[in-house]
């Protein structure tokens, strides 16, 4: 059999930059902003030279987590395709090469997702002379990957038989990212994903009347609706979905079709937010909710079209009245019971 036809490619990736400035376990570590969008960077390079993994493991640290799940989002690609592997938390060579050698035969590249020195001594155990440092005297710093050559199956790796590739430093990448995705001509701070969200209306009817919930900002200086990025491989109404529960502690029914569109500008370039109707069926106790320091409260919705800073979405709570009273005056009276 040809070298070509068993060859598969083993990419390391070290996390990006941890924040240090928060009294936390080390596994719950987060990454800073540089090192999320080192992983970013690293993610859209990788799926402009068609080098996209079909698996990733990564160790179940928090920076090491986020670093895999912000470069697969940045290359196209879903969370899916992740796995955390407790083995990958400083493991010895020995561990990383038993965790590699479970990957099926199906696997043609395979993305590592860990920590130094553990990821240094796995190279100088895979390859057979040890690769060399860069001018800095460094190996892999933060958000470094590393691309080696694996003949034959996972299940055979051992000592000595991994070629070297290459080893690209993200801060080596464009700062920037390509928009549209993955070569469009423009260049944006954040990848394209970002700039195409979705968000909620949520309502009930208490006493014949429509209510609004609203939530506050982030920082809870101003009110809002639940709005986020829509993810890779998610739809726009699923990623309102999470986005409600996540920072409204929301669940609820999305109503078609949406109440409408409207942009802002945010990371230096417009962001496009479409906009649904939720009648909400359930709602978290505070102490459940992901995003409990949010204010959350209930208003009228002439209250909430006037509260809200976009008014566009003031516009669309109105729009929501009309609907609902329309749809009201549309439906056939309730049966009298039979006596």
């Amino acid at each position: 059999m040809s070298r070509q036809s068993t060859s598969r490619e083993l990419l390391l990736l070290r996390h990006g930059k941890s924040d240090w400035s928060q009294p936390v376990a080390d596994q719950q570590r987060p990454l800073k902003k540089r090192g999320k969008l080192g992983a970013q960077r690293m993610g859209a390079w990788l799926a402009q030279q068609a080098l996209v993994p079909q698996m990733v493991l990564a160790s179940p640290a928090l920076r090491a987590r986020a670093t895999a799940e912000k470069c697969l989002k940045a290359m196209g690609a879903t969370t899916d395709e992740l796995e955390v592997a407790p083995a990958l938390y400083h493991g010895t060579p020995e561990t990383l090469v038993a965790c590699i050698a479970g990957a099926p035969d199906s696997i043609r590249r395979l993305m590592l997702v860990g920590h130094n020195p553990d990821l240094e001594e796995l190279l100088d155990y895979l390859l057979p002379e040890p690769p060399a440092l860069a001018g800095d005297g460094k190996l892999l710093p933060t958000a470094s990957l590393v691309r080696l050559a694996i003949d034959g199956a996972w299940s055979q790796l051992g000592p000595g038989n991994a070629r070297l590739l290459e080893i690209r430093r993200a801060r080596e990448l464009p700062k920037h990212f390509p928009f549209p995705f993955p070569d469009g001509p423009e260049r944006r701070e954040r990848p394209a994903y970002y700039y195409v969200q979705s968000a909620v209306v949520p309502y009930r009817m208490r006493q014949g009347r429509l209510e609004v919930l609203v939530i506050g900002s982030s920082s809870n200086r101003h009110w809002s609706l639940p709005k986020g990025i829509a993810e890779p491989g998610l739809s726009l109404q699923a990623s309102a979905h999470k986005e409600a529960l996540e920072e409204a502690g929301i669940e609820g029914d999305t109503d078609a079709p949406a109440l409408g569109h409207y942009h802002y500008r945010k990371w230096g370039a417009p962001c496009e937010v479409t906009v649904f109707s939720m009648r909400v069926t359930r709602e978290l106790a505070d102490e459940a909710r992901e995003e409990p320091h949010r204010a959350r409260q209930w208003m009228s919705a002439e209250q909430a079209a006037e509260c809200l800073r976009q008014p566009r979405l003031g516009a669309m709570v109105h729009e929501l009245s009309y609907r609902l009273e329309a749809a009201s005056a549309e439906a056939p009276p309730a049966k009298r019971p039979s006596s």
